[in-house]
């Protein structure tokens, strides 16, 4: 049986393998980010 690839060109099982690695991936950057900024505001307020 022939897999069905998207716009990506990605199968469907590879798109589903690099979202569950994307997605915490980016949940960790977001989260590194937040903790910079509020750690600067911390030590240079800007308000």
């Amino acid at each position: 049986m022939a897999e069905n690839y998207n716009l990506t060109g990605l199968s469907d099982a590879e798109a589903k393998e690099f979202h569950s690695i994307f997605m915490p991936s980016m949940y960790g950057w977001f989260t590194l980010v937040v903790m910079a900024h509020v750690l600067t505001h911390l030590r240079f307020p800007w308000i």
